[in-house]
């Protein structure tokens, strides 16, 4: 998984474990602990190692910040293998679409967009977190009246898992309320 130490690469992480998957995380140094902590079972820098290039094939490659070649990516997949991209550029995605296309065409190995449906299988979700398989990585808490601190810490690219918001609101009694 490419960008696994980011917010959805964590839950994707953990999702993939409680399928029984054998999971590699790709991410900075600084997020290969946190990786191993949730469960991936081999973590990658991708600062150190190009993980299209390492002579190991994938099933699955899940890439949630496409910094990556799509055609890299789709050499590094086992003959059946399955790419999804679920973050990048507008041009990546449009990349992504006529490979994917191409690739369905053309051979075993297919290439997916990742597209949202709102609230689709939930309730999967929610039994993960109920269960203790699925646990949400939270780097940093700050209140709404940070917020602009919040996105400067996101954009330096380094947040493992989730950046929480807080709003402070004062009920019908006076108490204030998390």
């Amino acid at each position: 998984m490419n960008g696994a130490g980011g917010g959805v690469g964590t839950f994707a992480v953990q999702m993939a474990k409680s399928f029984g998957f054998e999971v590699t995380g790709v991410d900075s140094a600084e997020k290969l602990d946190m990786l191993r902590s949730i469960g991936t079972d081999h973590v990658i820098d991708y600062r150190q190692e190009d993980f299209t290039s390492n002579e190991q094939c994938y099933d699955l490659i899940i890439d949630v910040v496409g910094n990556r070649s799509i055609f890299d990516c789709r050499r590094a997949l086992s003959p059946r293998g399955i790419y999804v991209m679920v973050g990048g550029s507008t041009a990546r995605l449009s990349q992504a679409m006529l490979l994917g296309l191409w690739s369905s065409i053309t051979g075993r190995k297919k290439v997916f967009i990742l597209l949202h449906k709102a609230n689709k299988d939930l309730e999967f979700i929610i039994k993960l977190f109920e269960a203790g398989k699925a646990i949400p990585v939270i780097d940093r808490c700050y209140p709404l009246s940070e917020v602009p601190d919040a996105f400067r810490y996101f954009g330096e690219g380094s947040v493992k898992g989730k950046i929480v918001i807080s709003v402070k609101q004062q009920d019908n009694s006076g108490q204030i309320e998390s």
